[in-house]
């Protein structure tokens, strides 16, 4: 929600930022240190899982660490839907993104101590902060500029490229440290990144004016009090869960991730079921939802493919390519910037092409087109996969080429999708259904951690080629739905 006095309307005067309202650094800046550290150590995460002991890894089996992998993904989406609440009823948008940022930061840090336990607790304590910052910080952006400002969307595209500028850089760092020097040492790098981003924050809080100040819609007397009881029962009964777990030995990696994968899926199915079963939306908006729930399985089936490059394409990175570039043997993890580079390259590209293409090809077409190019991505993996059989490394340009092929999918349906998810929100849920864009992620990230344990199973060429091939024939199907789909978008192109 925008505030009464949001900065854009304010009389011009002072420093700006790049032409726009001097907040606006400071959340570019906080954005920018956080996907720091988010990328800084997702790059190395798998890597160190899966690494040998005698390395001074975890030695876990890559089918686990693809999982444990997978489910952090999902885990950070999740947490974006009690994020917003906390903001929106109880603390402010500004409050929940510092409070977010310092758990991030201890959550770093506490993966920086040279022991197997601070890895899974490290992870907890990051899930729980991107969850209050990474919807937060958003919604912060939008009230520095009137609802109407022509400048509103300029000044979200110079914040989404803090996001890839963070992401760019952070693997460049925090993996040469892991990789090279010491795992911990990585990690220790994302802390120093997400430290750096709160600091500033807070020296920059005083150009906020009042943007996230207050609660959106303030929980007050009785109703404050009973969903903070609710609250406190729900961690209560969460604690005893993992308590009865522990005590029955069925406290395992595996036995977490796949609950935390069963919680992912049921809490989705019944946030749609909300929806469409509330009496409250008009005829007309439920059918939309329901044209929306395909477009939320094309995103989650497109996600699953997607960010398996910080799982199984940087295993293979890892263990399948040449990276001798001179004599010098560059970190695996380096690779993980090229998605971000290429995202700063494509996206005003894509932009200009969805502008001059009009309303001439509809959003289910334009999902479609993602998960075609998603597939095909996974099919030139398994010619890279075959290329590597018997031990041959390959060129690092074939996961170049993945990667070119995954980001030219993702600009076709992830900026379309968050569009389609604010045109074909009920009123009454327009707020609640941008967090159910990112349970689609979630949902993706999730059944995908779980996916990736075959990779370890079957043949690599028959794991890509398999998927890929899936991902095609749903892009195919999405193609030849489209029109029904259109049809109960009712009006909404």
């Amino acid at each position: 929600m925008a505030s009464d006095t949001p900065v854009d309307s304010r009389p011009p005067g002072g420093r700006t930022f790049f032409g726009h309202p001097r907040a606006l650094a400071t959340l570019f800046l906080t954005e920018m240190w956080e996907r720091f550290s988010f990328y800084g150590m997702r790059a190395i995460l798998v890597l160190y899982l899966t690494a040998a002991s005698a390395d001074a890894g975890l030695g876990l089996r890559e089918s686990t660490a693809n999982a444990v992998y997978g489910t952090y993904n999902a885990m950070v989406y999740l947490m974006a839907l009690p994020g917003g609440w906390v903001a929106d009823r109880l603390i402010g948008a500004r409050r929940s993104v510092l409070w977010g940022g310092i758990v991030i930061a201890a959550g770093h840090y506490v993966m920086a101590i040279p022991t197997g336990w601070s890895v899974f607790a490290g992870m907890t304590l990051i899930v729980l902060g991107t969850g209050l910052l990474k919807p937060n910080i958003s919604t912060m952006v939008g009230d520095l500029y009137d609802r109407d400002s022509p400048r509103r969307d300029a000044g979200f595209s110079i914040f989404y490229m803090g996001i890839n500028l963070g992401a760019f850089i952070a693997p460049l760092i925090c993996g040469f440290l892991g990789e090279r020097i010491n795992w911990h040492l990585g990690f220790a790098a994302a802390a120093v990144g997400m430290t750096f981003g709160v600091i500033q924050y807070v020296l920059g809080a005083r150009n906020l004016g009042d943007a996230g100040a207050r609660p959106a819609d303030p929980l007050l007397g009785a109703d404050r009090r009973r969903a903070l009881r609710r609250l406190g029962i729900g961690v209560a009964v969460l604690a005893l869960v993992l308590l009865a777990l522990g005590l029955a030995g069925l406290f395992t990696v595996n036995s977490v991730v796949n609950l935390l994968t069963i919680a992912t899926v049921v809490i989705t199915i019944g946030y749609f079921a909300r929806i469409i079963t509330d009496r409250e939306i008009s005829a007309t908006e439920r059918l939309r939802v329901k044209a929306y729930l395909w477009l939320f399985v094309f995103a989650a089936a497109f996600w699953l493919i997607y960010d398996q490059a910080g799982s199984v394409l940087n295993i293979f990175a890892a263990d399948r390519t040449d990276r001798d570039v001179f004599g010098f043997t560059f970190p695996a993890s380096w690779l993980q910037s090229v998605n971000p580079i290429l995202i700063i390259i494509g996206a005003p590209l894509a932009a200009a092409l969805w502008v001059k293409l009009g309303h001439r090809v509809s959003t289910p077409a334009k999902f479609a087109v993602g998960l075609i190019l998603n597939g095909l991505s996974f099919v030139l993996m398994a010619a890279a996969a075959r290329a590597a059989v018997g031990g041959d490394l390959v060129s690092p340009w074939w996961l170049v080429a993945v990667y070119a092929i995954q980001v030219a999918g993702e600009l076709a349906l992830s900026p379309v999708g968050l569009s389609a998810t604010t045109r074909l929100a009920p009123v009454k849920y327009a707020s609640q259904m941008l967090g159910l864009w990112f349970l689609a992620t979630a949902v993706g990230d999730a059944i995908g951690g779980q996916v990736a344990r075959l990779a370890e199973t079957w043949p690599e060429p028959t794991y890509f080629l398999t998927f890929g091939l899936a991902s095609v024939v749903l892009g195919v199907a999405a193609v030849a739905a489209s029109r029904h789909i259109r049809r109960m978008m009712v009006g909404i192109h």
